[in-house]
């Protein structure tokens, strides 16, 4: 009786962490295309499927970091129960749920966190006050990363002294060299669980001497030559005609951010199940993962259409070039959030980015009363989160006699 109880409540948190992945799909992997789709270089239709595809391969392979810190970083002294990690996920999804229905997209990141310090109190944990600093600062230190680069980006591209031809592959080159030295678990590292393709490529050639800590010549030589490819193909595009070339380089970005939101993201579904599936279970983090990745691949596919209609064009009337410096920081900052075991909204990322690229060319183009009430629903979203997880764990341990 006791193992049937048991299966019933793994089974409910598997379906739980499968519906929360559903809805991060649909709504926190949705921003990355927006900007493409905004400036006309892709489909709604379109994009939602690319979404769902780069999506779910960011989450399985990159998806372990994030995954970590959720399931464990978030609370001290007991460890997340299944049923405590249904309690979270129904309350975080719910909040998102909620963010789908308004056209409001409500950070993934405040709603999973919130949720589970709430369950995690409830449970009669500490909070891990280091962790909250770490997150609070990364967290606010994002729209001033993210706009601000984004208004550098786009300043640069409206310069006349800096043709269009060399800004716009100089950047690709930058993004290239970024996208060569990225942690995936698909590249194996003898001194790490992810391996870079700079790396990997470096090690079958001797590697070189060590210029400094774990960065050798070879991974040096590496990143110029992948940065050199992506200036010179997206050169010749742009020579060819201005806009395509834009364009293309556009979409390449719209996908590279999509690959790393499934990174970044997926560990918030995945997360609350960490200690049910590594300890009581003992099944691989990938299995997990891939559980994840399966239900962003479903959301992206059924639920992203809506929001990245709203995203795209509700915040900003974007062209291309705007839309690219919206993206540029967006991969960036995901990547960073990913390295260090952060969990971070996408949302956030591209909205910021959003704003400093249209205030690049005036604030005509950004809706002030739109993004009030989206900053309005973050900071709602932190908040209420936790104290509905924690009273929703209660009700439900009480109605279980647990």
């Amino acid at each position: 009786m006791v193992a049937l109880s048991f299966a019933v409540l793994v089974g409910t948190a598997i379906l739980t962490c499968l519906f929360m992945a559903w809805v991060l799909g649909a709504n926190s992997n949705s921003p990355p295309f927006a900007p493409a789709i905004g400036a006309n270089a892709i489909s709604t239709m379109q994009a939602a499927f690319v979404i769902g595809l780069l999506a779910a391969a960011g989450a399985l392979m990159q998806g372990g970091s994030i995954s970590e810190t959720v399931g464990s970083d978030l609370i001290d002294g007991v460890a997340i129960t299944p049923l405590a990690a249904t309690a979270g996920l129904l309350t975080a999804a719910s909040f998102m749920a909620i963010g789908i229905y308004t056209r409001y997209p409500i950070p993934a990141a405040f709603a999973t966190t919130g949720a589970m310090v709430g369950v995690g109190l409830s449970l009669g944990g500490d909070p891990a006050l280091a962790t909250y600093r770490r997150l609070g600062i990364f967290w606010l230190l994002v729209p001033f990363m993210s706009g601000g680069l984004a208004y550098a980006t786009a300043v640069t591209l409206r310069r006349d002294d800096v043709p269009e031809s060399i800004g716009v592959p100089l950047l690709a080159g930058v993004v290239g060299a970024i996208v060569a030295n990225v942690r995936l678990g698909v590249i194996p590292d003898p001194g790490a669980d992810q391996g870079t393709l700079a790396r990997f490529v470096s090690r079958q050639f001797g590697g070189g001497p060590e210029l400094a800590a774990g960065i050798d010549l070879g991974t040096v030589l590496v990143t110029i030559v992948v940065g050199a490819l992506a200036f010179h193909w997206i050169r010749r595009r742009v020579l060819v005609s201005v806009e395509r070339g834009i364009r293309s380089f556009l979409l390449v970005l719209g996908g590279i951010v999509a690959f790393s939101s499934g990174g970044s993201q997926v560990g918030l579904a995945t997360g609350p199940l960490e200690n049910l599936f590594r300890i009581e279970l003992g099944l691989p983090t990938i299995i997990l993962l891939a559980i994840g990745a399966t239900g962003i691949l479903a959301g992206a596919w059924m639920g992203a259409p809506r929001l990245l209609q709203a995203t795209s064009r509700e915040y900003a009337q974007l062209g291309a070039r705007r839309s690219i410096a919206a993206l540029v920081p967006g991969f960036v900052i995901a990547q960073l959030a990913i390295a260090l075991g952060i969990p971070i909204s996408l949302n956030n990322i591209i909205l910021s980015g959003v704003i400093g690229g249209g205030l690049a060319a005036g604030s005509a183009g950004v809706s002030r009363r739109k993004i009030g009430f989206t900053i309005s629903f973050w900071l709602l979203t932190l908040g209420s989160s936790t104290v509905v997880s924690y009273g929703l764990y209660r009700a439900l341990a009480l109605a279980l006699g647990g």
